[in-house]
């Protein structure tokens, strides 16, 4: 047997389409890289863009502010330019455009309506623009601190004028109201605390997003929570997801790392089957496919079947071969990675640990990135095996190469469509497709799986079932295959 499979692998590594393969998969590993350190940028943001400044600014040329059809319009672009105009004195991710356009914009709607509205009162737009022109100042001085002072009083007050409502009211219904409303400013002084505490100026950086995933999350969990219909399945896992994104980025708050960054070696690496999987599949069903039909195309198998060799050994051991091309493509592309990203982002995030949140022991775990990689592709692994088997399949029972390798091509190419349509119609019978069934990453950390009614030990039948339906015919047509004419 060994034999057998040191002959298959030398076949294929005299191959030039394996090296060519593996040559495009590099290219696009280092166009990948350098596409996430050049041009991918998680920071920057644009508040108004300049196609709607300009827009504004045309529009505004047009507008009676005297004219009563025109005022509102007139105030709402006056608003826009405004703010564009102090917005124009700091960078783009600048702390300061943040509050210009949360807590300023407000003053600068309030002074041009006092302006130019149908009730007009120069005093009162005068008192306005002395409070904008005392904020400005504060912009200007760094002083963000007295924002985040200002929001962390404004929410203390707030969730104690509500509990003192709670306390004082008798209402059931209005109890019901006051707790989540209750619930959702407790969020909102969480997040002020977290801004004072953390010492985390405004801004669009990994702190501040970690900031609003915590809030926004928050309020989707308080929702639910006071939801009195019964969640559906995937309001369930959505629950999960929202669960999963506050913790971590809890995490991130109080750890001060940016456990979510995209954009290095970790990152990707984190992503690595979602960013390179389909050229491990592509290899893998290349060799698949062809490995059987070209020695009927080529009148090859005769001389292999001479051999000592009984018909089901000789497959078996095409079979294994193609399970070793399968570690070896993974290994290959993932040093590939490895040694790219090493090379552009340098090695340092890898000491940075994957963050996920495990629902079995509702805690956050920290995980080294080589495990968490390790784990992932391994979980993966009977997709790819499967795709394999159905090439080597077809490959086998029609001896066709480009049969065998497109169909399970287009086959994966389809899976996210069957697999959606399964979750979002509930199609109960699609339960027992195999494409639902082959990712067992979705079990990993107690997760909820993409369907009701799926299990680790169902989806191992499943898969089980699908690899011995298509391997029971392949040997069996094998074995009885007249090679007389070939």
């Amino acid at each position: 047997m060994s034999n057998l499979i040191k002959n298959e692998l030398t076949k294929i590594f005299k191959k030039k389409s394996i090296y060519i393969i593996l040559f495009v998969t590099l290219a696009f590993v280092i166009l990948s890289n350098c596409m996430y350190k050049y041009f991918y940028n998680n920071g920057s943001y644009s508040y108004y863009s300049e196609s709607y400044v300009e827009y504004a600014r045309e529009a505004i040329k047009g507008l009676d502010p005297d004219k009563t059809s025109d005022t509102k319009m007139y105030i709402e672009y006056k608003t826009v330019l405004d703010v564009y105009d102090m917005m124009k004195e700091y960078d783009n991710d600048a702390w300061q455009i943040q509050i210009i356009a949360s807590r300023i914009e407000p003053y600068v709607t309030e002074r041009n309506t006092y302006l130019y509205g149908a009730e007009k009162n120069e005093e009162q737009a005068n008192k306005i623009n002395e409070q904008i022109n005392e904020l400005s100042e504060r912009l200007k001085n760094d002083d963000w601190k007295y924002f985040a002072n200002e929001e962390l009083q404004t929410a203390e007050e707030k969730v104690k004028a509500l509990e003192d409502e709670k306390n004082s009211t008798d209402d059931k219904q209005r109890l019901e109201t006051l707790e989540s409303e209750l619930a959702t400013a407790k969020i909102d002084l969480d997040v002020a605390k977290y801004r004072v505490d953390e010492d985390i100026k405004y801004g669009y950086d990994y702190m501040n997003t970690a900031l609003t995933n915590y809030q926004e999350y928050g309020y989707t969990i308080v929702q639910m929570d006071n939801s009195n219909a019964e969640l559906t399945y995937q309001e369930k896992k959505d629950y999960n997801d929202a669960v999963e994104t506050r913790e971590i980025s809890k995490y991130i708050i109080e750890n001060h790392v940016d456990a979510e960054k995209a954009n290095d070696l970790r990152g990707i690496l984190s992503r690595f089957f979602n960013e390179f999987g389909l050229f491990i599949i592509v290899i893998v069903v290349m060799i698949a496919g062809t490995i059987v039909s070209e020695e009927f195309n080529k009148g090859t198998i005769k001389l292999l079947l001479v051999k000592p060799y009984s018909r089901n050994k000789i497959l078996l051991s095409k079979f294994i071969t193609i399970l070793i091309i399968t570690v070896f493509a993974t290994v290959v592309v993932l040093g590939m990675e490895i040694i790219v990203g090493g090379l552009i982002f340098g090695f340092d995030s890898l000491s940075v640990p994957v963050i996920v949140y495990n629902f079995n022991t509702n805690m956050i775990q920290e995980i080294n990135v080589f495990a968490y990689v390790g784990t992932q592709v391994l979980m993966i692994l009977p997709s790819v095996i499967l795709l394999a088997t159905l090439s080597f399949a077809l490959s086998t029972i029609f001896t066709n190469s480009p049969v065998a390798i497109a169909l399970p091509l287009l086959g994966y190419m389809g899976v996210a469509v069957i697999n959606q349509l399964a979750m979002q119609y509930n199609i109960g019978f699609l339960r027992y497709f195999v494409t639902l069934n082959w990712d067992f990453t979705q079990y990993l950390y107690g997760g909820m799986p993409l369907m009701e009614g799926l299990t680790p030990e169902f989806s191992v039948v499943i898969c089980l079932l699908y690899f011995f339906i298509m391997m029971i015919p392949t040997f069996t047509i094998f074995k009885k295959k007249n090679i007389k004419n070939i």
